[in-house]
C-alpha cells in the first residue's frame, strides 16, 4: 500500500509489510510466552523483537483475553511506565506502540514517554469496554478526541462481526477522526473480538475488501483461539497455523502483522513480498 505514517517527523512506509512484536507486561495474557514482568525481561524482549525483524514494539499492560477482568487504570499506568522507561532507555529510536483502551493511559504514554502509536483495543466485546472510547451511536468517543489531540498514528479496532458492519464502523469512525484533523490511521478488523469462529474466518476470507478505505490494515491472529479452536490445539502449538494465516492476510493486503513470533512473521513477509512484488510475470 502506498501509505506512510508520520512517526514524530520520521516517515514509515507501508509499501512493504511491517511486523509488530508483542510485549505484554501482564501476568495473565493468553499466551504465556508473551508475558514479561521485570525490567530485565522487558529489555530482553524488546531487543529480541528488533533483532528478529520487528519494526514496531507493541507494549500492553492490561490483558484483553476473553473472560479476563481488566486491571485498574493506575495499575496499567504503573506497568507501562516501567516498560516504556526500559524500552526508551535500551532502544531509544525504536517505534513504540501502546496497546490500551483508556484515553488517559494513551495520554500518559505519549506525553511522558513519547509513545509513537496508540493501538486502541477498545470494542464492544473487549473487557472493560464501558469506556466512552468504545461507545456507539451518536456519542462522542473519548479516545478519538484524545488521539486527535496527541497527533500520533492511531490503530482503530473493530469488534463488529461481519464485513458490512466492520466497513460501516470504520467509515463512521474514520470520518470523525478526519473531522478532528487526524491523518495517520490504521485499521484493525479485530480478529477474536466480538466474532464467532465462523465470522473470524469469513472476515479473513474477504479482508481485501477493507482496502476500499485506502488505509493500512493491521492483522492480529497470532496464536489466537480462532486457530486453537479450529485445530484443537493450545496456543503453544499454534505457530505453524499462525504463519499460514499470516500468509493469507499478506496476500489479501495486510500492511502490519501483530505477532508473538517475530522471526517467523518477518520471514513470511519476505517470502510473500518476493512472490508477489518481485517475481516477474511470464
Amino acid at each position: 500500500m502506498d501509505y506512510t505514517l508520520n512517526i514524530k517527523g520520521r516517515l514509515m512506509s507501508m509499501a512493504e509489510p511491517q511486523v509488530m512484536g508483542i510485549l505484554n507486561v501482564t501476568p495473565d495474557s493468553f499466551y504465556a510466552e508473551s508475558r514479561v514482568q521485570t525490567a530485565l525481561a522487558v529489555a530482553e524482549r524488546a531487543r529480541q523483537i528488533v533483532a528478529e525483524g520487528g519494526t514496531i514494539i507493541d507494549i500492553g499492560a492490561c490483558s484483553t483475553r476473553p473472560s479476563s477482568e481488566p486491571v485498574g487504570q493506575e495499575e496499567e499506568m504503573e506497568r507501562l511506565r516501567m516498560a516504556l522507561g526500559v524500552v526508551r532507555r535500551e532502544l531509544p529510536s525504536a517505534v513504540v506502540s501502546v496497546d490500551t483502551f483508556r484515553p488517559d493511559v494513551a495520554r500518559m504514554a505519549v506525553e511522558e514517554f513519547g509513545a509513537d502509536i496508540i493501538n486502541d483495543v477498545g470494542g464492544p466485546a473487549t473487557p472493560g469496554a464501558s469506556s466512552p472510547s468504545v461507545s456507539s451511536g451518536g456519542e462522542d468517543c473519548a479516545m478519538l478526541r484524545m488521539v486527535s489531540r496527541l497527533r500520533v498514528p492511531y490503530i482503530l479496532m473493530s469488534a463488529k462481526p461481519t464485513l458490512r458492519e466492520t466497513l460501516l464502523f470504520f467509515a463512521e469512525r474514520v470520518q470523525r477522526l478526519r473531522d478532528m484533523g487526524h491523518k495517520d490511521i490504521i485499521l484493525d478488523p479485530g480478529f477474536g473480538f466480538g466474532k464467532t469462529l465462523e465470522q473470524n474466518y469469513a472476515l479473513l476470507a474477504e479482508l481485501e475488501k477493507l482496502l476500499v478505505m485506502e488505509l493500512p490494515l493491521l492483522v492480529g491472529v497470532s496464536r489466537k483461539s480462532m486457530i486453537c479452536k479450529l485445530l484443537g490445539v493450545m496456543p503453544s502449538e499454534a505457530l505453524n497455523a499462525t504463519t499460514a494465516l499470516h500468509a493469507v492476510a499478506l496476500m489479501k493486503g495486510a500492511s502490519i502483522l501483530r505477532v508473538h513470533d517475530v522471526k517467523e512473521a518477518a520471514e513470511c513477509c519476505k517470502l510473500i513480498r518476493k512472490t508477489i512484488t518481485e517475481t516477474p510475470k511470464p
